[in-house]
């Protein structure tokens, strides 16, 4: 299973219930993406981010695209 390098963000499972409390399983998934990046100035390598990791890192930072 992908996770994602910086945050430990992986599938999550639960159940899906219905208006009558009926349950059946289901799956949340994060949007990982596999990219090449230089986390904190470290050597480029090819990591799994979220969106929402990779999005947040290249605002204040600490990720950078190579």
């Amino acid at each position: 299973m992908a996770t994602d390098a910086i945050t430990g963000k992986h599938t999550r499972f639960g159940n899906q219930r219905s208006h009558a409390l009926n349950s059946s399983r289901r799956s949340w998934k994060p949007n990982l993406q596999k990219v090449t990046v230089r986390i904190n100035g470290s050597a480029p390598q090819r990591v799994y981010l979220a969106a929402r990791t990779l999005k947040a890192g290249l605002k204040n930072g600490s990720i950078e695209r190579v």
